[in-house]
């Protein structure tokens, strides 16, 4: 005799307005955040806590010790971030945490703690992709209509996406082999600059010569959007071993670094500008260049793209640099984007440590070797 078990109906949630209040929660890496964000793109509280201490001895983030430091802090933060939002938990609409990519110890994290308060106050549970949450921040702070042109740029990611709708996505560049971040990363640890890698390379290029040193533009010029970074590591590693023996001099360092942050700025503005050819070829009529993530933080960059952006008739943005670096904010903000949809997800979703934007994107291809 087969059993038949009667479904149970979804709760009955609050329709969307401008005056909900959504927490969001990040734990992707080594950022513990939360924020308050209203229907109304208001931040009534963004509280991040850096584990910067705890990984710096490392030069790098070790997974294991950012899963425990996510576990200490979360709880303390929500309650730091409720307060400053003058808020208690009866008040809020919905819980979003970050359900993926990253550090999966992390992700558990927050997705678990999210999942508690949902269930708790039968509110509302909706995981966020971490990328789309940089992806839609300029919807934010600067209401921009879909569809606009995004790089994003961060420690693990270096993409180029039509960013066409929520969770509608079509990726047309990548990186082959090392984000951009990570060069940053791997490019101030080889010069004893300390961890995290790029506002220590940016600091230190502010008084150097960037024509000291030509370093390769890989990809430059080729068809496409894709990127490579790689062969630019090895240069530095090249240039830093002809250098004479010994700790780095100062004045040595700050000319790898700007001759470092030139050659990342103008590969970047050469793929963006095919990419910009190719947006328009599929909205003729879109108009706004993004650039979103960590990295996005760097002002060189933000200078080259804006110039970029002028050339091509486009409107250029980038978030404020609090909201460039992982935060809370974003993910709630998300988490409103989606909700607005109807897309509530369910309380068995599974973290993922990949959850790619655009999973139907091609794999990028040079030289015969697949990423």
């Amino acid at each position: 005799m087969k059993l038949i078990v009667p479904a149970i109906p979804p709760p009955c949630f609050k329709p969307y307005s401008e005056d909900m209040n959504i927490l969001g929660i990040e734990t992707s890496c080594d950022e513990t955040a939360a924020a308050i964000v209203t229907g109304d793109r208001q931040i009534l509280a963004n509280v991040v806590y850096s584990q910067l201490e705890e990984h710096a001895p490392y030069g790098g983030i070790v997974p294991e010790i950012a899963a425990r430091a996510h576990i200490d802090a979360l709880d303390g933060i929500i309650a730091e971030t409720m307060r400053r939002a003058g808020i208690g938990f009866d008040d809020l609409d919905g819980v979003a945490a970050t359900g993926g990519p990253g550090l999966i110890g992390g992700v558990i994290v927050g997705i678990m703690t999210a999942k508690g308060i949902a269930a708790a106050r039968d509110i509302p549970f909706l995981a966020i992709n971490h990328l789309e949450g940089h992806a839609l921040t300029v919807r934010l702070t600067d209401a921009l209509a879909f569809p606009y042109l995004l790089l994003l740029v961060s420690g693990g990611h270096t993409q180029l996406l039509i960013v066409e709708g929520v969770g509608a996505y079509r990726r047309i560049g990548t990186t082959i082999d090392d984000a951009v971040g990570e060069a940053f990363d791997k490019t101030a640890k080889m010069l004893g600059l300390g961890y995290p890698g790029g506002p220590a390379v940016e600091r230190a290029g502010k008084t150097g010569d960037a024509r000291r040193f030509a370093l390769p533009r890989p990809m430059k010029g080729r068809p496409g959007s894709d990127f490579s970074f790689s062969g630019l590591k090895t240069a530095v590693r090249r240039t830093i071993e002809n250098l004479p023996p010994g700790p780095v001099a100062a004045t040595d360092a700050a000319d790898i670094c700007a001759s470092f942050q030139a050659a990342v700025s103008d590969v970047i503005a050469d793929r963006t500008r095919n990419a910009i050819k190719t947006f328009r070829e599929i909205h003729p009529r879109g108009s706004g260049l993004v650039v979103a993530g960590g990295v996005a933080a760097n002002a060189l960059l933000r200078a080259t793209l804006k110039q970029v952006a002028a050339e091509q008739d486009m409107r250029f943005l980038a978030p404020p640099q609090a909201l460039c670096t992982d935060n809370g904010a974003m993910i709630a903000w998300a988490g409103i984007e989606r909700l607005q949809l109807g897309l509530v997800d369910a309380l068995d979703f599974a973290p993922r440590p990949r959850w790619p934007l655009d999973p139907d994107a091609p794999k990028a291809v040079f030289a015969g070797v697949k990423a």
